[in-house]
């Protein structure tokens, strides 16, 4: 294949792309790139899932600590589904199948939400949370990652970014793969992390702090608690946080800021859900 036949194909194959993949998620209605379906997540998640019980099943707690935090979820699960039912919208998490595990790790302060609801939550992180209104807080945010589809859309962009570079390496006649040689590191790969993939990735996580302060508040817990959770989390890590511009999160300081900004706001426009 020549070189105009070969733009006019990938041309061709980029417009087909872009108008058969753009979606929008859910209540704040930015648009989105999905390449991969969600049912294929959700089940290459689901198998990840349950590789992370086999290799933790020494450490999964199932006493009190979990059933709090099975209660927590399962109140976000159906204040979320309620919302959607009575704003006449699309469910999200219709085909989420929800699972919660309890890792005893008390180093880790993390908890992570993984494609169609499958949810851990690390014993480190509830000495941050300290109460059952900052364990909604942190599930909140980590379960708007998957209601908003954020896996998906950073596996279509890497996708993307990849069919442009592979593109961009033949049409430059290999220039891009002489100069990785050349300097022994993916010179396109770091330029691309750096440039677009991480602001990219702070936008996802300012997006899941906001839906998931909704979230939390349709569940009928406490959003204030939300800032004393991050500055608890601040205190924790003693601060030592890489700068900005090199990290997939925003900030805590930016963090914290914006939270308070929206925090009336979704008090008065979301408030708990009538479940009944």
């Amino acid at each position: 294949m020549n070189r105009r036949n070969f733009l006019h194909f990938m041309g061709c194959g980029c417009v087909a792309i872009g108008v058969n993949s753009c979606t929008t998620t859910p209540i704040t209605d930015r648009k989105q790139l999905k390449l991969i379906s969600d049912a294929k997540l959700n089940a290459q998640a689901a198998q990840i899932y349950e590789k992370v019980k086999e290799k933790e099943k020494k450490k999964l707690i199932k006493d009190s600590r979990l059933t709090e935090i099975q209660e927590i979820g399962k109140k976000i699960e159906e204040s979320i589904s309620e919302y959607f039912y009575q704003s006449n919208l699309p469910d999200p998490t219709t085909n989420f199948q929800w699972e919660y595990i309890l890792i005893d790790r008390k180093k880790v302060k993390n908890a992570w939400c993984m494609p169609g609801g499958k949810i851990a939550v690390y014993t480190g992180i509830l000495d941050v949370t300290k109460n059952a209104n900052g364990l909604a807080s942190v599930m909140g945010h980590e379960i708007a990652h998957a209601v908003a589809k954020h896996s998906n859309e950073r596996a279509s962009r890497n996708v993307a970014i990849n069919l442009v570079t592979q593109v961009t390496d033949i049409l430059s006649g290999g220039k891009l793969s002489t100069v990785n040689r050349t300097t022994g590191m993916n010179t396109v790969g770091l330029l691309t992390q750096m440039g677009i993939l991480m602001p990219f990735n702070r936008k996802q996580e300012s997006e899941a702090d906001y839906l998931g302060l909704i979230f939390s508040s349709l569940s009928g817990y406490d959003i204030r608690e939300t800032v004393k959770v991050w500055e608890r989390m601040k205190k924790a890590n003693k601060g030592k946080t890489p700068p900005e511009f090199m990290s997939t999160h925003p900030s805590p300081e930016n963090r914290i800021k914006k939270i308070n900004e929206w925090m009336n706001d979704i008090i008065i426009k979301y408030p708990p859900i009538n479940l009944s």
